[in-house]
Protein backbone atom coordinates (compact mmCIF):
# COMPACT_ATOMS: atom_id res chain seq x y z
CA UNK A 1 0.00 0.00 0.00
CA UNK A 2 1.17 3.55 -0.99
CA UNK A 3 0.15 6.14 1.30
CA UNK A 4 0.74 8.78 -0.67
CA UNK A 5 -0.76 7.34 -3.69
CA UNK A 6 -3.49 6.44 -1.74
CA UNK A 7 -4.30 10.04 0.36
CA UNK A 8 -7.39 12.30 -0.47
CA UNK A 9 -6.48 15.20 -2.60
CA UNK A 10 -5.83 17.77 -0.35
CA UNK A 11 -4.66 21.19 -1.04
CA UNK A 12 -1.40 22.60 -0.09
CA UNK A 13 -0.68 24.10 3.38
CA UNK A 14 3.07 25.15 4.14
CA UNK A 15 4.53 25.21 7.72
CA UNK A 16 7.53 26.70 7.35
CA UNK A 17 9.50 24.31 5.57
CA UNK A 18 7.34 21.67 6.43
CA UNK A 19 4.50 20.95 3.48
CA UNK A 20 0.99 19.75 4.81
CA UNK A 21 -1.33 17.85 2.28
CA UNK A 22 -0.60 17.96 -1.43
CA UNK A 23 0.45 14.60 -1.86
CA UNK A 24 3.40 15.49 0.21
CA UNK A 25 4.55 12.79 2.99
CA UNK A 26 2.39 12.38 6.25
CA UNK A 27 4.81 14.29 8.55
CA UNK A 28 4.60 13.70 12.51
CA UNK A 29 4.58 16.42 15.23
CA UNK A 30 5.12 16.48 18.99
CA UNK A 31 5.14 18.83 21.49
CA UNK A 32 7.23 19.90 24.87
CA UNK A 33 6.11 19.12 28.20
CA UNK A 34 9.07 21.42 29.30
CA UNK A 35 8.16 25.06 30.87
CA UNK A 36 8.31 27.14 27.67
CA UNK A 37 9.92 30.02 29.76
CA UNK A 38 13.12 27.22 30.45
CA UNK A 39 14.11 28.50 27.11
CA UNK A 40 17.43 26.06 27.74
CA UNK A 41 14.98 22.87 28.52
CA UNK A 42 13.13 23.83 25.91
CA UNK A 43 15.23 24.05 22.89
CA UNK A 44 17.01 20.83 24.17
CA UNK A 45 13.83 18.87 24.05
CA UNK A 46 12.65 19.84 20.81
CA UNK A 47 15.81 19.28 18.94
CA UNK A 48 15.37 15.38 21.02
CA UNK A 49 11.95 15.59 19.64
CA UNK A 50 12.98 16.87 15.65
CA UNK A 51 16.06 14.40 16.19
CA UNK A 52 13.50 11.19 16.52
CA UNK A 53 11.71 12.40 13.50
CA UNK A 54 9.31 15.26 14.37
CA UNK A 55 8.78 17.85 11.34
CA UNK A 56 7.17 19.98 13.75
CA UNK A 57 7.08 20.77 17.17
CA UNK A 58 4.79 22.42 19.22
CA UNK A 59 4.84 24.87 22.27
CA UNK A 60 2.64 26.47 24.74
CA UNK A 61 2.11 29.90 25.33
CA UNK A 62 -0.07 31.35 27.99
CA UNK A 63 1.41 34.77 28.65
CA UNK A 64 3.73 37.55 27.44
CA UNK A 65 6.65 35.72 29.53
CA UNK A 66 5.88 32.85 27.30
CA UNK A 67 5.40 35.14 23.83
CA UNK A 68 9.14 36.77 24.99
CA UNK A 69 11.11 33.10 25.95
CA UNK A 70 9.58 31.59 22.64
CA UNK A 71 11.42 34.24 20.09
CA UNK A 72 14.62 33.04 22.21
CA UNK A 73 13.54 29.98 21.51
CA UNK A 74 13.19 30.50 18.05
CA UNK A 75 16.52 32.46 17.63
CA UNK A 76 17.70 29.58 19.47
CA UNK A 77 16.71 26.72 17.08
CA UNK A 78 16.17 25.99 13.74
CA UNK A 79 13.30 23.14 14.27
CA UNK A 80 9.92 24.54 12.88
CA UNK A 81 7.93 25.58 15.71
CA UNK A 82 4.09 25.42 16.09
CA UNK A 83 2.10 27.88 19.51
CA UNK A 84 -0.60 26.31 21.18
CA UNK A 85 -2.43 29.48 22.03
CA UNK A 86 -5.79 27.88 23.58
CA UNK A 87 -7.09 30.60 26.01
CA UNK A 88 -4.85 32.81 24.81
CA UNK A 89 -5.50 33.92 20.95
CA UNK A 90 -5.18 37.49 21.39
CA UNK A 91 -0.78 36.60 22.11
CA UNK A 92 -0.76 35.16 18.20
CA UNK A 93 0.49 38.74 17.19
CA UNK A 94 3.37 38.62 19.91
CA UNK A 95 4.35 35.08 18.91
CA UNK A 96 3.56 34.79 14.90
CA UNK A 97 7.09 35.79 13.34
CA UNK A 98 8.62 32.96 15.75
CA UNK A 99 6.70 29.96 14.86
CA UNK A 100 5.34 28.07 11.55
CA UNK A 101 1.94 27.51 12.31
CA UNK A 102 -0.58 28.82 15.37
CA UNK A 103 -2.84 26.59 16.60
CA UNK A 104 -6.09 28.01 17.79
CA UNK A 105 -8.77 26.08 19.92
CA UNK A 106 -12.47 27.72 18.41
CA UNK A 107 -14.26 26.56 21.68
CA UNK A 108 -11.76 29.35 23.58
CA UNK A 109 -12.46 32.24 21.67
CA UNK A 110 -15.07 33.21 23.69
CA UNK A 111 -13.64 33.36 27.03
CA UNK A 112 -11.96 36.44 25.91
CA UNK A 113 -13.31 39.80 24.83
CA UNK A 114 -16.77 38.49 24.87
CA UNK A 115 -18.19 41.53 22.86
CA UNK A 116 -16.25 40.69 20.42
CA UNK A 117 -17.69 38.55 17.54
CA UNK A 118 -16.15 35.02 16.94
CA UNK A 119 -16.01 36.24 13.12
CA UNK A 120 -13.98 39.57 14.42
CA UNK A 121 -11.81 37.18 16.52
CA UNK A 122 -10.79 34.57 13.50
CA UNK A 123 -10.50 37.75 11.02
CA UNK A 124 -7.80 38.81 13.04
CA UNK A 125 -5.79 35.87 13.72
CA UNK A 126 -6.02 35.23 9.88
CA UNK A 127 -4.86 38.65 9.43
CA UNK A 128 -1.98 38.00 11.71
CA UNK A 129 -1.09 34.56 10.41
CA UNK A 130 -0.97 36.17 6.94
CA UNK A 131 1.11 38.77 7.64
CA UNK A 132 3.81 36.87 9.27
CA UNK A 133 3.54 34.13 6.28
CA UNK A 134 2.53 30.93 8.80
CA UNK A 135 -0.25 28.63 8.94
CA UNK A 136 -3.25 27.76 11.14
CA UNK A 137 -4.22 25.35 12.49
CA UNK A 138 -8.05 24.92 13.09
CA UNK A 139 -8.05 22.73 16.32
CA UNK A 140 -11.39 21.59 17.21
CA UNK A 141 -11.12 19.43 20.50
CA UNK A 142 -14.31 17.20 22.49
CA UNK A 143 -14.37 18.57 25.77
CA UNK A 144 -13.55 22.47 24.77
CA UNK A 145 -16.29 22.36 22.06
CA UNK A 146 -18.22 26.42 21.98
CA UNK A 147 -20.64 26.28 23.52
CA UNK A 148 -23.13 27.12 20.85
CA UNK A 149 -22.43 23.58 19.28
CA UNK A 150 -23.11 21.86 22.11
CA UNK A 151 -26.65 24.19 22.47
CA UNK A 152 -27.08 22.89 18.71
CA UNK A 153 -26.09 19.85 18.35
CA UNK A 154 -27.29 18.07 21.91
CA UNK A 155 -25.92 14.75 22.99
CA UNK A 156 -23.83 14.64 19.37
CA UNK A 157 -20.70 15.56 19.93
CA UNK A 158 -19.24 14.30 16.61
CA UNK A 159 -22.07 16.98 15.20
CA UNK A 160 -20.36 19.94 17.05
CA UNK A 161 -17.42 19.35 16.28
CA UNK A 162 -17.41 18.60 12.54
CA UNK A 163 -20.22 21.20 12.08
CA UNK A 164 -17.54 23.90 14.34
CA UNK A 165 -15.04 22.94 11.93
CA UNK A 166 -16.55 23.66 8.68
CA UNK A 167 -18.23 27.03 9.76
CA UNK A 168 -14.59 28.24 10.92
CA UNK A 169 -13.27 26.99 7.64
CA UNK A 170 -15.56 28.73 5.62
CA UNK A 171 -14.72 31.88 7.67
CA UNK A 172 -10.88 31.51 6.34
CA UNK A 173 -11.72 30.56 3.15
CA UNK A 174 -14.41 33.87 3.27
CA UNK A 175 -11.10 36.26 4.49
CA UNK A 176 -9.18 34.93 1.62
CA UNK A 177 -7.20 32.81 3.78
CA UNK A 178 -6.64 29.16 2.74
CA UNK A 179 -3.01 28.45 4.67
CA UNK A 180 -4.74 26.17 7.64
CA UNK A 181 -5.41 22.54 8.87
CA UNK A 182 -7.84 21.08 10.42
CA UNK A 183 -7.87 18.66 13.46
CA UNK A 184 -10.73 17.48 15.23
CA UNK A 185 -9.46 15.18 18.24
CA UNK A 186 -11.36 13.43 21.01
CA UNK A 187 -10.39 10.52 23.57
CA UNK A 188 -12.34 7.53 22.04
CA UNK A 189 -10.74 6.07 18.85
CA UNK A 190 -14.01 5.31 17.40
CA UNK A 191 -15.25 9.00 18.07
CA UNK A 192 -11.85 10.56 15.89
CA UNK A 193 -12.58 8.21 12.58
CA UNK A 194 -16.60 9.20 12.63
CA UNK A 195 -15.35 12.93 13.07
CA UNK A 196 -12.74 12.99 10.50
CA UNK A 197 -14.44 10.40 8.29
CA UNK A 198 -17.71 13.22 8.36
CA UNK A 199 -15.51 16.09 7.38
CA UNK A 200 -13.36 14.60 4.93
CA UNK A 201 -16.66 14.06 3.20
CA UNK A 202 -17.52 18.06 3.75
CA UNK A 203 -14.11 19.53 3.07
CA UNK A 204 -12.22 17.00 1.24
CA UNK A 205 -9.64 19.86 0.37
CA UNK A 206 -8.63 20.57 3.31
CA UNK A 207 -5.31 18.90 5.00
CA UNK A 208 -6.50 16.66 8.44
CA UNK A 209 -4.33 16.71 11.26
CA UNK A 210 -5.18 13.51 13.22
CA UNK A 211 -4.48 12.51 16.72
CA UNK A 212 -6.65 10.96 19.75
CA UNK A 213 -6.33 13.60 22.51
CA UNK A 214 -5.51 11.99 25.95
CA UNK A 215 -4.36 8.63 24.53
CA UNK A 216 -2.98 8.07 27.78
CA UNK A 217 0.03 5.39 28.92
CA UNK A 218 1.86 3.12 27.10
CA UNK A 219 0.92 0.63 26.15
CA UNK A 220 -3.13 1.36 25.41
CA UNK A 221 -2.20 4.48 24.36
CA UNK A 222 -0.72 3.18 21.20
CA UNK A 223 -3.49 1.07 20.95
CA UNK A 224 -6.16 3.85 21.05
CA UNK A 225 -3.88 5.96 18.42
CA UNK A 226 -3.40 2.56 16.39
CA UNK A 227 -7.43 2.10 16.21
CA UNK A 228 -7.86 5.77 14.88
CA UNK A 229 -5.20 6.10 13.19
CA UNK A 230 -5.38 2.95 11.14
CA UNK A 231 -9.04 3.39 10.07
CA UNK A 232 -8.16 6.83 8.97
CA UNK A 233 -5.15 6.48 6.94
CA UNK A 234 -6.53 3.03 4.89
CA UNK A 235 -9.11 5.43 3.76
CA UNK A 236 -6.84 7.96 2.57
CA UNK A 237 -7.45 10.46 5.70
CA UNK A 238 -5.05 12.71 7.00
CA UNK A 239 -1.87 14.47 6.32
CA UNK A 240 -0.13 15.27 9.70
CA UNK A 241 -0.49 13.74 12.86
CA UNK A 242 0.69 13.77 16.68
CA UNK A 243 0.33 10.80 19.59
CA UNK A 244 -0.09 12.24 22.74
CA UNK A 245 0.89 9.82 25.23
CA UNK A 246 1.54 10.28 29.30
CA UNK A 247 5.24 10.11 29.53
CA UNK A 248 8.25 11.65 31.49
CA UNK A 249 10.15 14.34 30.02
CA UNK A 250 12.92 11.91 29.51
CA UNK A 251 10.98 9.67 27.08
CA UNK A 252 8.89 12.13 25.48
CA UNK A 253 10.30 11.88 22.09
CA UNK A 254 8.78 8.39 22.05
CA UNK A 255 5.87 9.98 20.88
CA UNK A 256 7.16 10.41 17.87
CA UNK A 257 8.62 7.22 17.75
CA UNK A 258 4.94 5.68 17.98
CA UNK A 259 4.07 7.94 15.22
CA UNK A 260 6.56 6.89 12.82
CA UNK A 261 5.92 3.00 13.30
CA UNK A 262 2.45 3.48 12.73
CA UNK A 263 3.18 4.85 9.69
CA UNK A 264 5.17 2.63 8.80
CA UNK A 265 2.82 -0.34 9.35
CA UNK A 266 0.08 0.81 7.46
CA UNK A 267 2.07 2.02 4.74
CA UNK A 268 3.38 -2.11 4.63
CA UNK A 269 0.16 -3.26 5.52
CA UNK A 270 0.58 -4.93 8.74
CA UNK A 271 -2.47 -3.36 10.81
CA UNK A 272 -3.00 -4.51 14.57
CA UNK A 273 -5.82 -2.46 15.72
CA UNK A 274 -7.88 -4.89 18.07
CA UNK A 275 -11.45 -4.66 18.40
CA UNK A 276 -13.73 -1.78 20.70
CA UNK A 277 -12.27 -1.22 23.66
CA UNK A 278 -14.20 -2.63 26.19
CA UNK A 279 -13.61 -3.00 30.59
CA UNK A 280 -11.26 -0.36 32.22
CA UNK A 281 -10.62 2.69 30.10
CA UNK A 282 -7.91 5.35 31.63
CA UNK A 283 -7.45 8.58 29.71
CA UNK A 284 -4.25 10.35 30.71
CA UNK A 285 -2.94 13.70 28.72
CA UNK A 286 0.38 13.96 26.95
CA UNK A 287 2.96 15.68 29.50
CA UNK A 288 3.26 19.24 28.77
CA UNK A 289 4.48 22.95 29.80
CA UNK A 290 0.93 23.23 31.52
CA UNK A 291 1.24 20.63 33.87
CA UNK A 292 1.62 22.49 37.54
CA UNK A 293 3.15 19.75 39.11
CA UNK A 294 5.60 17.04 37.43
CA UNK A 295 3.75 14.35 39.81
CA UNK A 296 1.36 14.03 37.26
CA UNK A 297 3.03 11.54 35.44
CA UNK A 298 3.64 9.33 38.28
CA UNK A 299 -0.36 9.56 39.29
CA UNK A 300 -1.06 8.12 35.74
CA UNK A 301 0.92 5.28 36.74
CA UNK A 302 -0.25 4.85 39.84
CA UNK A 303 -3.81 5.19 38.92
CA UNK A 304 -3.65 2.67 36.39
CA UNK A 305 -1.64 -0.03 39.46
CA UNK A 306 -4.39 0.97 41.65
CA UNK A 307 -7.59 0.06 39.17
CA UNK A 308 -5.95 -2.90 37.64
CA UNK A 309 -8.73 -5.24 39.83
CA UNK A 310 -11.32 -3.48 38.07
CA UNK A 311 -10.29 -4.28 34.52
CA UNK A 312 -13.30 -5.95 33.26
CA UNK A 313 -15.62 -3.47 34.71
CA UNK A 314 -16.48 -0.87 31.97
CA UNK A 315 -15.75 2.37 33.49
CA UNK A 316 -13.83 5.21 32.17
CA UNK A 317 -11.02 7.21 34.59
CA UNK A 318 -9.37 10.19 33.10
CA UNK A 319 -6.21 12.13 34.48
CA UNK A 320 -5.42 15.68 33.21
CA UNK A 321 -2.29 17.33 34.13
CA UNK A 322 -3.49 21.04 34.23
CA UNK A 323 -6.54 23.38 34.82
CA UNK A 324 -6.76 24.47 31.18
CA UNK A 325 -8.12 20.96 29.86
CA UNK A 326 -8.71 19.49 32.88
CA UNK A 327 -12.42 20.82 34.28
CA UNK A 328 -14.03 19.98 30.77
CA UNK A 329 -12.07 17.17 29.56
CA UNK A 330 -13.35 15.05 32.45
CA UNK A 331 -17.11 15.47 32.87
CA UNK A 332 -17.78 12.53 30.50
CA UNK A 333 -15.18 10.40 32.57
CA UNK A 334 -17.06 7.89 35.32
CA UNK A 335 -14.14 9.32 37.34
CA UNK A 336 -11.98 12.45 36.89
CA UNK A 337 -9.18 13.78 38.43
CA UNK A 338 -7.37 17.33 37.28
CA UNK A 339 -4.06 18.26 38.50
CA UNK A 340 -3.50 21.42 40.33
CA UNK A 341 0.49 22.81 41.79
CA UNK A 342 -0.64 21.19 45.23
CA UNK A 343 -4.02 19.36 44.80
CA UNK A 344 -5.86 16.74 42.36
CA UNK A 345 -9.34 17.61 41.83
CA UNK A 346 -11.42 14.82 41.81
CA UNK A 347 -15.00 14.47 39.89
CA UNK A 348 -17.71 11.84 39.42
CA UNK A 349 -18.96 12.73 36.21
CA UNK A 350 -20.12 16.68 36.36
CA UNK A 351 -19.94 16.61 39.98
CA UNK A 352 -16.66 17.44 41.68
CA UNK A 353 -15.96 15.73 45.23
CA UNK A 354 -13.21 18.22 46.43
CA UNK A 355 -9.64 18.08 46.49
CA UNK A 356 -7.09 16.33 47.70
CA UNK A 357 -3.43 15.61 48.08
CA UNK A 358 -1.67 13.93 45.37
CA UNK A 359 -1.29 10.56 47.81
CA UNK A 360 -4.79 11.14 49.23
CA UNK A 361 -6.95 10.74 46.51
CA UNK A 362 -5.67 7.59 45.11
CA UNK A 363 -7.66 6.22 48.39
CA UNK A 364 -10.77 8.35 47.32
CA UNK A 365 -10.65 7.53 43.79
CA UNK A 366 -10.45 3.48 45.30
CA UNK A 367 -13.46 3.96 47.25
CA UNK A 368 -15.63 5.85 44.32
CA UNK A 369 -14.75 3.27 41.99
CA UNK A 370 -16.23 0.58 44.42
CA UNK A 371 -19.28 2.77 44.43
CA UNK A 372 -19.63 2.52 40.83
CA UNK A 373 -18.98 -1.23 40.34
CA UNK A 374 -21.47 -2.15 43.09
CA UNK A 375 -24.03 0.20 41.77
CA UNK A 376 -23.66 -1.23 38.49
CA UNK A 377 -23.75 -5.04 39.63
CA UNK A 378 -27.08 -5.38 39.26
CA UNK A 379 -27.14 -4.39 35.54
CA UNK A 380 -24.40 -6.58 34.85
CA UNK A 381 -25.80 -9.45 36.08
CA UNK A 382 -28.48 -9.49 34.24
CA UNK A 383 -26.76 -9.18 30.56
CA UNK A 384 -27.30 -12.14 28.65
Amino acid sequence: MSLETLRNPTRAVRAGPVAIGGGAPISVQSMCATHTQDVAATVAQAEVLASAGAALVRVAVDSKADAEALAEIHARTEVPLVVDLQEHYRLASAVAKSVAKLRYNPGHLHHHERGRTTRDKVAWLADVAGSAGCALRVGVNCGSVAPEYDERFPGDSIGAMVACAVEHCALLDGFGFTNFVVSLKDSDPAKVVEANERFARERPDVPLHLGVTEAGLLPMGEIKTRIAFEKLLARGIGDTLRVSLTLPNDRKHEEVLVGLRILADVAAGRFRSVPELTGLNIISCPSCSRVENEAFVELAEKVRELTTYAVDHDVTIAVMGCRVNGPGETDDADLGLWCGPRAVNLKRGGEKLGAFGYEEVLGRLKLELDRIIAERAPREEGRP
